[in-house]
């Protein structure tokens, strides 16, 4: 019966750890890790030396310097709370990077694959973009934290779950933004006819309206009352900002491509536009450009929170799970989820 060993040599254990023996050397003569020693003197890594050197790791990935991985293990005093939250507006502000360079790379290859040569000078979207900052007290159920986002892209998304509180942050940024107008549901109250007769009676906003429909057509979307009503509220002069309540709402899938076609093209000189969505037509999040910005209300009510639009990106999970076809969409279309009021 063979039996194994409990103790690791430092490539075993370096191996296990995922750093370099060089790495292990350093946590030692940082006083930070003591491995046990044979009697002809080779380090040896048991159960205890591995929990320990683990922990050392795992601190180093969220960005602690080995002085203060040292004042942690020794129970000496250190405001972890501040030094997480350093870290993560790090991480954070790396991550947008990281999406933006990626939505460049794939602006590169759509121009590459279309046999056009690449406009360079579009792809420095930081020179176009909007330098707006906002900063709000967020309402119920939040009760009071600060929000705020230090710029302003042509279009950004607000997704999070049913009961998330989505609407009421949307509306406090409208209350916050100079010049923002929130263009709500009751667009296609009484199947839009408000929407209709204001195209009616103003000649230049429904040419205007006709030329985008014809395109959207072309691209594949079906006219319908809610489109013309949507289009109207979005092409409407005046506010410098627009809040548009789930984009998506009625509006089969092809619209709703063809509507994100239409509106990506219009960056970056049209006004910025929040848009509401649970739609996974109106945010595809392998679409999502440089000058597009993603904001989810989480479901526990933590405060609103930009996403970078990759795979294991903070709250990038959470966002895919608020995503369905319109096909789901429509199922649960009119759902609205109740809480008791407060005494």
């Amino acid at each position: 019966m063979a039996c194994s060993t409990p103790f690791l040599s430092p490539s075993e254990a370096a191996r296990q750890l995922g750093v370099s023996v060089k790495a292990l050397r350093l946590y030692e003569e940082r006083g930070l890790l003591a491995p046990i020693r044979s009697a002809t003197g080779w380090r040896a890594y048991g159960e205890a030396e591995m929990t320990r050197a683990a922990v050392i790791v795992s601190l180093r990935d969220v960005g602690l310097t080995l002085a203060q991985i040292a004042l942690v293990l020794c129970g000496g005093a250190i405001d972890l709370e501040t030094v997480f939250t350093a870290q993560e507006a790090k991480i954070e502000g790396e991550a947008r990077r990281l999406a933006d360079a990626q939505a460049r790379i794939r602006a590169l290859k759509a121009a590459l694959a279309r046999g056009e040569a690449p406009a360079l000078a579009a792809l420095s979207p930081r020179s176009r973009r909007a330098k707006v900052r906002v900063a709000l007290e967020l309402p119920w159920p939040w009760g009071g934290e600060r929000f705020e986002l230090n710029e302003i892209l042509p279009l950004t998304y607000i997704t999070g779950p049913l009961g998330s509180g989505k609407t009421r942050f949307a509306q406090r940024l409208v209350e916050s933004l100079s010049g923002a107008a929130f263009l709500g549901l009751d667009r296609v109250a009484e199947d839009g006819k408000a929407a209709l007769r204001r195209l009616e009676a103003d000649a230049s906003l429904k040419s205007r309206v006709d030329g985008i429909v014809a395109t959207l057509v072309e691209r594949g979307a079906a006219v319908s009352t809610a489109l013309m009503a949507l289009l109207a509220g979005l092409e409407t002069e005046g506010p410098e900002f627009l809040v548009v309540d789930l984009l998506e709402q009625g509006l089969d899938e092809p619209t709703q491509k063809a509507l994100m076609a239409y509106l990506r093209a219009r960056v970056p000189d049209a006004r910025p536009i929040f848009m509401l969505t649970r739609s996974r037509a109106v945010l595809d999040l392998s679409a999502v450009g440089a000058d597009e910005a993603i904001i989810l209300c989480p479901a526990n009510h933590g405060p609103p929170m930009r996403v970078a639009p990759y795979p294991g990106a903070p709250g990038y999970d959470s966002v895919v799970t608020c995503l369905a076809s319109p096909e789901v969409r429509a199922r649960t279309e009119g759902v609205i989820a109740w809480r008791p009021k407060v005494a």
